[in-house]
């Protein structure tokens, strides 16, 4: 018992930071950097206040995946988040559950 779950600690601990790159790395290239960090506003909010807004919203990461896609106003104040065409569908939703993930 003790072998099967230090194997899925070191599972856990080893898929976490490449998650954790992915999302960061698909962020950077599709420039949400530009108005968005981690842990501080910049021109739209921070990553770890979305997720603190969204935690427990079961329908959070569709909602804000088309928001990625579309576009957005009035949720954080009156500057509008712009379309990104350059996110995929899946991209989208690959980077708002990255986004929900932090803290």
């Amino acid at each position: 018992m003790k072998k099967v779950l230090f194997a899925l600690a070191a599972t856990v601990a080893m898929t976490a930071p490449a998650f954790a790159d992915a999302g960061m790395d698909l962020a950077k290239a599709k420039n949400c950097l530009a108005c968005h960090a981690v842990a501080t506003k910049v021109v739209g909010p921070a990553y770890k206040d979305v997720a603190a807004k969204y935690k427990g919203d079961k329908t959070a990461v569709d909602k804000l995946a088309d928001k990625v896609i579309k576009g957005g106003s009035g949720v954080w104040g009156t500057m509008p988040m712009p379309a990104n065409a350059q996110v995929t569908p899946a991209e989208a939703k690959q980077l708002v559950t990255w986004v929900l993930s932090q803290k």
